[in-house]
C-alpha cells in the first residue's frame, strides 16, 4: 500500500501573506534540489530537510551516479521518502557513463531506475559526444519506459565536473542556437524539462552569458526549462530578472533562501519587498 501524503500547507503564521505559489505538482516555479554528491545524505537528514521544507521542493536529484555507490535498499528509503512528500527523484546527469558501457547497460539501467523507484532519468553528455538523434531515441525510450527524459544541454564542453575556468576556455564554447536546436527536437520527442548546464552560462566563467540565458527563454519559454544555479548570487539574479516562477535547481542547503526569494519575504538589498506575484 502507497504511503499517504505528507501535507505541509499548513503555514506558520499564516496571517502574513507571501506570493502565492501553484501547489504540487507545479509546472512553473519548480524547484529541483541537489541530493548526495558534496555531502553524503542519509533518510533522517533528508526528512528533517522535507518535514520544514518540503511544501517548496518538487524534486530531488541525485549527482555524479552517487545512488550506485550506496546499498539499494537505502536509495529505495530515500525515495520512498520523497514519495511520501510528493517529490519527484531525478537520476542527475549519470546516463553519459553508462553510455560507455553500451546498450545492454543503458537497457539495464533505465529497468532499474524504474524497479528502485526513480520518476526521471536526466540525459547528459557533456564529457562526451553523442549524435543528437541518438540522444532523441534515448528520450523515446527512457518515456517509453513509463519515465520522465530530463535531457541536459549547455553550452559548454566538458561541463559537469570540477574543472578550471582556464580548462573550460580552452574548450570553447558552442553557440546557444546549438543548444536550442537540440532541446527542441528533445522536446518534441517527449522530454519532459529541459536542465540548462551553468556552466559556461553562469559557472566557471569570468563573464556571465546572461545573452544566451535570454535567447534560450525567448524561443523556448520559461515553462519547460530549468535553469541550473548553484550558487546564490546566481539564483537571486535569475528571479530578479525573471520572477519567481522560473524553474531553477539548487543545492540542498539553499532551498530556504531560494524560497524566501520566490515568496517574497525576504531578499538582497536589491530585491527585498521587490519582488511580487498577482493571482485574481
Amino acid at each position: 500500500m502507497a504511503k499517504p501524503t505528507i501535507d505541509n500547507t499548513e503555514r506558520a503564521f499564516s496571517f502574513l501573506k507571501v506570493n502565492k505559489r501553484q501547489t504540487k505538482p507545479r509546472t512553473q516555479g519548480v524547484t529541483e534540489i541537489r541530493g548526495p554528491y558534496y555531502t553524503p545524505m542519509g533518510k533522517h537528514y533528508l526528512q528533517d530537510i522535507l518535514e520544514t521544507m518540503g511544501a517548496y521542493v518538487d524534486t530531488l536529484k541525485f549527482a555524479g551516479g552517487s545512488f550506485s555507490l550506496m546499498p539499494r535498499q537505502v536509495v529505495k528509503e530515500l525515495i520512498d521518502i520523497c514519495h511520501a512528500h510528493n517529490v519527484r527523484v531525478s537520476t542527475g546527469g549519470f546516463i553519459e557513463y553508462v553510455l560507455t558501457q553500451g546498450s545492454d547497460a543503458v537497457n539495464l539501467y533505465i529497468q532499474e531506475c524504474k524497479e528502485i523507484g526513480f520518476d526521471i532519468i536526466e540525459i547528459s553528455s557533456g564529457f562526451i559526444t553523442v549524435p543528437t538523434e541518438d540522444l532523441v531515441r534515448l528520450v523515446e525510450k527512457v518515456q517509453k519506459a513509463g519515465l520522465h527524459a530530463k535531457p541536459e544541454v549547455g553550452i559548454q564542453f566538458g561541463s559537469g565536473g570540477a574543472s578550471a575556468v582556464a580548462e573550460l576556455e580552452a574548450e570553447g564554447t558552442r553557440d546557444p542556437e546549438w543548444a536550442i536546436l537540440q532541446a527542441r527536437r528533445f522536446l518534441e520527442a517527449g522530454a519532459h524539462m529541459i536542465m540548462i548546464e551553468s556552466e559556461g552560462i553562469t559557472e566557471n566563467v569570468k563573464v556571465w552569458r546572461t545573452d544566451a540565458v535570454s535567447r534560450i527563454i525567448n524561443v523556448l519559454g520559461l515553462e519547460k526549462v530549468m535553469f541550473e544555479a548553484s550558487d546564490p548570487e546566481v539564483f537571486t539574479w535569475y528571479i530578479k530578472n525573471y520572477g519567481p516562477e522560473v524553474n531553477l535547481f539548487v543545492d540542498h542547503s539553499q532551498i530556504v533562501q531560494l524560497e524566501s526569494l520566490r515568496s517574497g519575504i525576504w531578499g538582497t538589498k536589491s530585491l527585498w519587498g521587490r519582488v511580487l506575484t498577482y493571482k485574481s
